[in-house]
């Protein structure tokens, strides 16, 4: 379990091994060991990324993934004051034919079903503007969905530079011309999203990892007021936490060996002499 800090990208760059949360895993681990991503965030979102150290485990996790036997929640500030103070946002996916950013999706009525819960936790003001502190649960796990289903909720995570309230901000800061008032619109250098929490489903039992939140996420939020209890402020998992991963994962193995075996005898008995 690693809490990731934004604005590093998850993946090996061209930039040498340092400049990717990988690339320094494995310089720390040393180059006879193996380090799996079980999961990714984007450059600029903060939070819990999973790490295997060995191939067999990082199958196992990546097919929780893929049961949807893992829980997400993340944190986020967004701009306003929504008025609800929940709401499951249902609204399909897909690429933005209309945007010259290869990267951008939006939500269109043939896109891929996708469904976001948020809760707002504290509506509070900082310089004049508003803004809420909101918890937010996935349900299905689309490229950008928790930043594109919040911009289309009418309340865009705040220094979003794709999907939020100043225009052209990605292309300015990929081409190296973002300037000072678009910097200053955008209150933060990095967008306000973090992946605070994961709950895994193993069997019988649940275990849980939390991460808590990078400094300027939280400088800002304290700032405005946000209470402290709202705040992910420790990095921590459920005791015992490897032992029931490593039973799970053998349990896993048993199973499948299990169903081999079953499938080979059935087919060993139709085989024609």
């Amino acid at each position: 379990m690693i809490n990731k800090p934004p604005g590093l990208v998850c993946h090996p760059t061209k930039q040498g091994p340092l400049s990717s949360l990988i690339g320094r895993i494995r310089q720390y681990l040393g180059p006879d060991r193996e380090a799996h991503l079980v999961n990714r965030l984007d450059r600029e979102t903060s939070g819990l990324i999973l790490v295997a150290k060995e191939r067999m485990g990082a199958r196992f996790l990546r097919g929780l993934w893929e049961q949807r036997r893992i829980e997400k929640t993340y944190h986020a500030v967004i701009h306003g004051h929504p008025s609800e103070g929940s709401v499951s946002i249902d609204a399909p996916l897909g690429r933005d034919e209309s945007s010259p950013v290869a990267v951008k999706d939006c939500v269109r009525l043939d896109g891929a079903p996708s469904q976001t819960h948020v809760e707002v936790l504290q509506r509070f003001a900082a310089e004049g503007a508003a803004y809420a502190w909101v918890r937010v649960v996935p349900h299905t796990g689309r490229k950008h969905q928790i930043r594109i289903h919040l911009s289309h909720w009418g309340y865009p995570l705040v220094g979003d530079k794709l999907y939020g309230l100043v225009p052209g901000a990605y292309l300015d800061l990929c081409q190296g011309r973002l300037g000072r008032d678009q910097r200053e619109a955008l209150v933060l250098s990095n967008h306000a999203l973090h992946a605070s929490r994961l709950r895994l489903k193993l069997g019988e039992r649940e275990v849980e990892m939390s991460a808590c939140l990078n400094s300027e996420l939280q400088r800002f939020s304290v700032a405005g007021g946000v209470k402290r209890e709202w705040l992910p402020r420790k990095s921590g998992a459920s005791p015992h936490l490897a032992d029931a991963l490593v039973q799970a994962i053998c349990e896993d193995s048993e199973e499948k060996d299990s169903q081999r075996d079953q499938a080979g005898r059935g087919t060993a008995g139709n085989v024609e002499p």
